[in-house]
């Protein structure tokens, strides 16, 4: 296929230079400027890895994975070893930026694994830790403004990385895309759906049974936000759930009870859905399949054999929490070969959603 397109273009060319020379090298510069976005996309670089923070009175630590030439290789950081050239130089330009989410109590190197991948295929990755939804700190959950500040955090982390001199002018205008996990997975769509009903998951709670991880999470208050109101947009220029810079969603093992079906049914961008088949949190039958089920033309999967957790990077050692180990699988179930497959799948929809 790639040599009879080649020939076939060639011929092209040829009959055009032998009709008008002009327009023969107009085509070749054409041709060109393809061979090297072609390139760009098929090379594979390494991850280079510098930290931020984004200023404010919560200001929010930011993980930048990125494209560089210099070599890459484990480095040891909490409960992880991303392979990363630490602070290495990067390159002069990005397929884009993708805004990365973790889940609640989670942290910016928890998927690293996805992070490092898309960087060394071209992507700036910004992976935020949400102030007061930490590993460290959980202050949030209880505070009633749980779901509109996640997302208003990560529009934060946009506003900075796109202003900021030596990143923003590196990513090219409308190719960004957000990625998130759990609670992160709730982060990344609400900045595509830009309407929330926080109330929502108080009545879930009340009237159905079958979702009590979700509904234990905080000593309930995750779920039951007291006295915490709808929020939804509001006047341009002013602070959102949504934010239209987003061009494309991936989410992984969603929260999703609190979104309308009605504001989920105007998402415009693409969105790629997982959920797991044996999700020990969020029971997606209210989660990520009812997500799936709203959004227009949304790609949805349920990974066999999977766990709540299989999307994240396996930390290095057991890790015990209120929703479960983040190191532990259920049986059978191969994390590492599946986060390869995983990570080959983002690339792709982003690849094609964004560039």
């Amino acid at each position: 296929m790639t040599n009879s397109t080649a020939s076939i273009t060639v011929h092209h060319q040829r009959t055009a230079q032998r009709a008008d020379p002009a327009r023969a090298l107009w085509r070749r510069v054409l041709g060109a400027t393809a061979l090297l976005a072609v390139s760009f996309s098929a090379q594979a670089f390494q991850a280079g890895l510098r930290q931020i923070t984004v200023p404010g009175a919560d200001p929010i630590p930011v993980a930048l994975f990125y494209p560089t030439q210099a070599p890459a290789r484990p480095v040891q950081m909490a409960l992880w070893a991303p392979e990363v050239a630490l602070g290495a130089p990067a390159e002069a330009r990005f397929k884009g930026l993708i805004l990365l989410s973790h889940g609640t109590g989670g942290s910016e190197l928890g998927h690293h694994t996805l992070a490092t991948r898309l960087a060394a295929q071209g992507y700036l990755v910004a992976a935020l830790r949400h102030p007061h939804d930490d590993w460290q700190d959980r202050q949030l959950v209880g505070s009633g403004r749980y779901f509109g500040e996640r997302a208003r955090q990560a529009s934060r982390v946009l506003d900075a990385v796109l202003a900021d001199p030596q990143w923003g002018p590196r990513v090219p205008e409308g190719h960004i895309g957000a990625l998130g996990h759990s609670a992160g997975g709730y982060t990344v769509m609400a900045l595509a759906a830009g309407q929330v009903q926080p109330a929502r998951a108080g009545q879930h709670c009340r009237e159905d049974a079958d979702d009590p991880m979700f509904c234990r999470l905080g000593n309930g208050a995750l779920a039951s936000a007291p006295g915490a109101q709808a929020v939804a947009p509001v006047a341009e220029g002013a602070s959102s759930v949504g934010d239209p810079r987003v061009r494309a969603v991936v989410a992984m093992a969603p929260v999703g009870v609190v979104f309308e079906a009605a504001a989920l049914q105007q998402v415009k961008v693409p969105v790629r859905l997982y959920t797991a088949q044996h999700d020990q949190v969020l029971n997606s039958r209210y989660h990520g399949d009812w997500l799936a089920r709203q959004v227009p033309g949304a790609q949805a999967f349920t990974v066999a054999g999977a766990g709540h957790f299989a999307f994240m990077s396996k930390p290095q050692r057991s890790v015990p929490s209120d929703a479960g180990d983040p190191a532990a699988d259920p049986e059978g179930f191969d994390r590492e070969a599946f986060q390869k497959t995983l990570a080959d799948e983002v690339v792709g929809f982003f690849d094609r959603s964004l560039n």
